[in-house]
């Protein structure tokens, strides 16, 4: 069994739609992850907005033009009058639920009902062609089973258990369909899954029934060495490492949250990113084997800011990086770069909320100093220390560009580089020409 997850580009339309049910019905048996059609979610957000703001007949014409949309979908997806009827029953009871927020009391609990609405109306279109079409299809709703615990992380034991005894109660089937993105937390309260949403609702079933892949579906040919949008004959990548891909995550590559696929490396599963546009592309295979010897791609972090710490008092002074952490801690921000000398700290933080106040308990401790507007470059492979000439490489490319800070042996797999963000495009650019070279 293989889980399968398709984004919300890739459910965009009822033409989407259509070549997705193609795509999982392989004659393999697959869970299939959906996310909301897109836009969807941005909609009902705006609902939920105008709700906050007590204003329900914002609400209720937002409410009615996103049921326009759908009945419109519903016409374009289905052909025989009952399928028809029974997806238009089931639009017309959904947007009703979506109307009853705007009688009464709206918070925070209200809101995320609302806004993981969009996962179950394209989780039930998909399921009900596919049972026009004759496919051998179930749908396994993602509340029956999903869980986080009193921390908010989710509940392993609990999903492994209760998806485990919903599929012996439907065995049999070709094709499982269900919901990414939603949950309920440990009160059994609706709720959403943080970090990555769908992907990591795909990595957490991958790793419940041990599946034999997890499937991610975009609109882009897997993870590529560089950032397209910028960079000029960039590639996919054909293998990373889950901790290459995480780095590549957390500093830029947008197609994979860093911590989704947490529960995919733990359980040992490799995850495939493919492109739902060109099924017949190879894609970026995931997984715990290692390429040695090999810089695999370069990634960018933006609205980054540098703050310098400088202190004589500093010098043999134990116990100093301690109150320097212990600042940033109390004001739940968290650190991306670090660089010590005998005198000085220098660190890097993408938040700005608490910047001011930071700053100010900074300088009980010494001089400080802030550059605005920089960007993280990261440099990601086979980055082990005895691996000789490696970060020459990366620096030599960058000997044009004025280089704030070097992070260089936290990690195996990963080589960082402050910059100012007006040289970001030229930074990206001479990593690929040097590094990337046929």
């Amino acid at each position: 069994m293989k889980v399968m997850k398709f984004g919300g580009t890739s459910v965009g339309t009822p033409e989407r739609m259509k070549h997705v049910a193609q795509l999982i019905s392989d004659g393999e048996q697959n869970i299939v992850v959906l996310s909301a059609m897109s836009g969807t979610t941005n909609t009902l957000i705006e609902i939920a907005d105008y709700l906050y703001k007590k204003n329900p007949e914002g609400a209720n014409e937002t409410i009615n033009a996103l049921e326009s949309k759908y009945r419109t979908h519903v016409a374009n997806l289905l052909s025989t009058p009952e399928m028809k009827q029974k997806t238009l029953d089931f639009i017309r009871e959904e947007f009703n639920y979506l109307r009853s927020f705007t009688k009464g009391i709206f918070t925070m609990f209200e809101e995320k009902i609302i806004v993981g609405q969009g996962e179950i109306l394209s989780t039930n279109m998909v399921t009900n062609y596919l049972q026009e079409q004759g496919a051998n299809v179930c749908m396994l709703p993602a509340l029956d089973y999903m869980r986080t615990d009193k921390n908010g992380e989710p509940d392993l034991e609990y999903i492994r258990l209760k998806l485990t005894d919903l599929l012996a109660a439907n065995p049999g089937h070709q094709i499982y369909i269900t919901q990414g993105f939603i949950c309920r937390n440990a009160y059994g309260e609706v709720d959403n899954l943080q970090r990555g949403g769908s992907d990591y609702t795909a990595s957490l079933i991958g790793a419940a029934v041990d599946a034999s892949e997890i499937q991610i579906w975009t609109d882009i040919d897997g993870m590529h060495n560089n950032d397209p949008r910028i960079v000029d004959h960039t590639s996919p990548i054909a293998h990373l490492h889950f901790e290459e891909a995480a780095e590549l995550g957390y500093f830029g590559a947008k197609i994979l949250h860093p911590t989704c696929i947490q529960p995919a490396k733990y359980a040992g599963i490799p995850v495939k990113l493919l492109n739902t546009m060109d099924p017949s592309a190879p894609g970026t295979v995931i997984s715990n084997e290692t390429e040695a010897g090999k810089i695999k791609a370069v990634a960018a972090k933006d609205n980054i800011t540098a703050i310098n710490i400088t202190s004589s008092r500093m010098l043999l002074a134990y116990g100093f990086l301690r109150k320097v952490f212990e600042i940033f801690e109390t004001y739940k921000t968290s650190i991306d770069m670090i660089c010590t000398s005998e005198v000085g700290v220098s660190v890097t933080i993408d938040n700005k909320a608490h910047l001011a106040a930071i700053v100010n308990e900074l300088k009980k401790f010494g001089m400080v100093r802030i550059d605005e507007d920089m960007c993280i470059i990261c440099v990601v492979g086979d980055l082990c220390w005895q691996n000789v000439g490696f970060e020459s490489a990366a620096t030599e490319a960058l000997r044009d560009i004025p280089v704030r800070m070097i992070s260089y042996g936290g990690s195996d797999h990963n080589i960082s580089f402050l910059v100012s963000a007006s040289d970001k495009n030229r930074a990206l650019q001479s990593l690929s020409d040097h590094l990337f070279k046929d």
